[in-house]
């Protein structure tokens, strides 16, 4: 799962950073409306964690002309402002939760996780775990659990099996998949994907993820 993060405290941004990458997300991050409005525009995220005062411009603003072009994607409005009024104003430009500093990063992750299960229609399971085809995905412990078989999982595996597992029996080309794996100005392996489907079948079995050749992957589960 991708994420974008739009912020202009580096400490704050420090910190979201680490406990981001420990929860298994990608996340490209600046500090600017410009360029923040630009990386949505040309990038498929799943949540956007958008900061209201920005040294460029207007958080609110920018969102409100996100949502007047159609672009749909979860968004979480950080900022020092707590009146309720203010929160109207946020939900009102289109926001999906709001979330006032300071917080507690835990509390920010448990709000991404809701959100994302729910853009892909997927229940926000209170025992962080995702299900399907007999696989079951844990997400606090990033591990994988088929039949009684329980499976450790390297990062890039956690973050591709989940990425299958919140799209399941649907065609994913592989751009698309390297494109969640990877930051916005990653240097890109051109066989990563090819790679971790290969590991995650070790763990699955052969038959869990098809190869669609010219076109991409499909994930099935595993037969009962």
């Amino acid at each position: 799962m991708k994420l974008l993060l739009v912020e202009d405290n580096p400490m704050l941004v420090s910190e979201l950073e680490k406990q981001l990458k420990q929860a298994g997300y990608v996340t490209d991050i600046t500090d600017k409306a410009l360029e923040a409005d630009y990386l949505v525009k040309e990038t498929q995220y799943d949540c956007v964690i958008l900061d209201i005062g920005l040294p460029d411009g207007n958080g609110l603003e920018l969102l409100e002309g996100w949502r007047n072009q159609g672009i749909s994607t979860p968004v979480i409005m950080l900022t020092a402002r707590s009146q309720w009024h203010e929160k109207v104003e946020g939900f009102n430009a289109g926001a999906d939760d709001y979330l006032g500093k300071p917080f507690h990063a835990q509390e920010l992750l448990a709000r991404i996780q809701a959100l994302i299960h729910r853009a892909h229609g997927r229940l926000n399971n209170p025992n962080k775990q995702l299900s399907y085809g007999g696989v079951t995905l844990d997400e606090a412990e990033q591990t994988v659990s088929v039949g009684e078989q329980l499976y450790e999982l390297t990062a890039m595996e956690f973050r591709l099996l989940k990425i299958f597992l919140m799209s399941p029996k649907k065609l994913l080309s592989k751009a698309q998949l390297t494109d969640k794996l990877y930051q916005f100005d990653d240097e890109k392996e051109s066989n990563v994907v090819e790679v971790y489907v290969t590991h995650l079948r070790k763990k699955l079995g052969k038959t869990a993820i098809e190869t669609r050749r010219g076109q991409g992957y499909i994930f099935h589960g595993v037969a009962a």
